[in-house]
């Protein structure tokens, strides 16, 4: 009990007030329908201004204690992923004392499932779904990329529903893209044995919690809680990374992970942090740059296309009319209406800041404004 208050003490110093690096922010949206705090999430927009933004789904780590820490890290891993364009998505999950596994994983593919039937609601491109977590979280990011696929698994005897029907958008997938996995349990049958002993009591570890017995008596249900156990050829492309001085999840579980991705011909990388410890020295600027880099080459994702302009451009509709404010110099700039769905409904030179739109039918819709040398910006409007 005392080591799980620590894990959950320690966890509070990583969900720090996080300023304002977003230009939209839809907070607790319950992705399952059914009022819980812990099926909460919130989804963010970068400030950089788009259509629609590719998404990445960041898990917090809390040894599967906690069922609401989903503000951990935006103030680092988060940020660098919104000031590169990412929309970031930051789900709560049920802890170990609220369900025991699978419901844990069975909540985050309600997640990735909610992003694409909600695709259009919240200017999400989901053409690439990534997903990162740290600790437990970075556990759990793996599992998803690697059990793409499977519904139920069963081993000898015992049979477990790794999809899950949580939520309403089952007939959605829970594909992810790509995943990066910040020093999570991968193995959880050699986790004692790769650190050299135990840390807990038989039992009373956070995996034996998660469970509910202890690995000697329920072999087969820890092994389908280990991502390694679902890794095949198609699986997403990894970025692993772990310090070698964490004293709570041994490195050799990251080496574990990716020994097997690299088995099966996956493509993936593993970062070995010199003197890194769990959190502390690990998320450095440097390997988050690194993680931002490899979402970025797996997306084809490339802020610098939309940048805003000038904060003071503003649009609004009265009468039939579009009216831009903000604008000096019109001969400069092209301009486009693009409908809910992206179809491109206008395209022409921009000479006026008034724009009849009566053509047009009542919906909500964005307006995009080029100039020659390529920079851009995109406002929405609701007529």
């Amino acid at each position: 009990m005392m080591k799980k208050l620590a894990i959950l003490i320690a966890l509070s110093f990583f969900i720090n007030s996080f300023g304002q690096q977003y230009s939209k922010k839809w907070a607790d949206i319950n992705y399952a329908g059914d009022a819980k705090n812990y099926h909460l999430m919130d989804i963010y927009l970068p400030k950089a201004v788009k259509t629609s933004y590719p998404v990445v789904v960041y898990i917090y780590g809390s040894a599967w204690y906690s069922n609401s820490s989903k503000g951990a890290d935006m103030n680092t891993i988060g940020k660098a992923l919104l000031d590169a364009g990412y929309a970031v998505v930051t789900p709560n999950h049920r802890s170990s004392s609220d369900t025991l596994y699978p419901g844990q994983i069975n909540d985050i593919k309600a997640v990735i499932r909610f992003v694409r039937g909600n695709a259009a609601t919240y200017s999400l491109d989901t053409a690439f779904i990534g997903i990162s977590g740290s600790s437990s979280g970075g556990h759990l990011a793996a599992l998803a990329a690697t059990s793409v696929g499977v519904k139920k698994f069963t081993v000898d005897s015992t049979t477990m529903n790794i999809e899950g029907n949580v939520g309403k958008y089952n007939t959605f997938s829970s594909k992810v893209h790509a995943a990066c996995d910040w020093f999570g349990p991968t193995d959880l049958l050699k986790m004692d044995s790769c650190r050299g002993s135990s840390m807990y009591a038989e039992g009373q570890s956070p995996e034996e919690t998660l469970i509910g017995g202890t690995k000697k008596a329920l072999r087969n249900k820890f092994v389908m809680l280990s991502p390694t156990t679902y890794i095949d050829s198609t699986d997403c492309p990894f970025l692993i990374f772990h310090g070698d001085a964490d004293n709570v999840v041994p490195y050799c579980e990251s080496e574990l992970l990716y020994n097997a991705l690299q088995l099966y011909g996956v493509q993936s990388e593993y970062v070995r942090v010199p003197g890194g410890q769990h959190y502390t020295g690990t998320h450095t600027d440097a390997n988050i740059k690194k993680m931002v880099d490899f979402f970025n080459k797996i997306s084809k994702n490339n802020i610098s296309a939309v940048i805003a302009l000038n904060n003071t451009v503003k649009t609004y509709v009265a009468n039939n009319t579009l009216t831009i404010e903000g604008i000096s110099d019109f001969s400069v700039y092209q301009y486009e209406i693009i409908d809910i769905s992206g179809k491109k409904l206008r395209s022409n030179a921009f000479t006026t800041s008034k724009i009849d739109i009566a053509s047009l039918k009542n919906g909500v819709y964005f307006f995009k404004l080029q100039s020659k040398d390529g920079n851009s910006m995109i406002d929405k409007f609701v007529k």
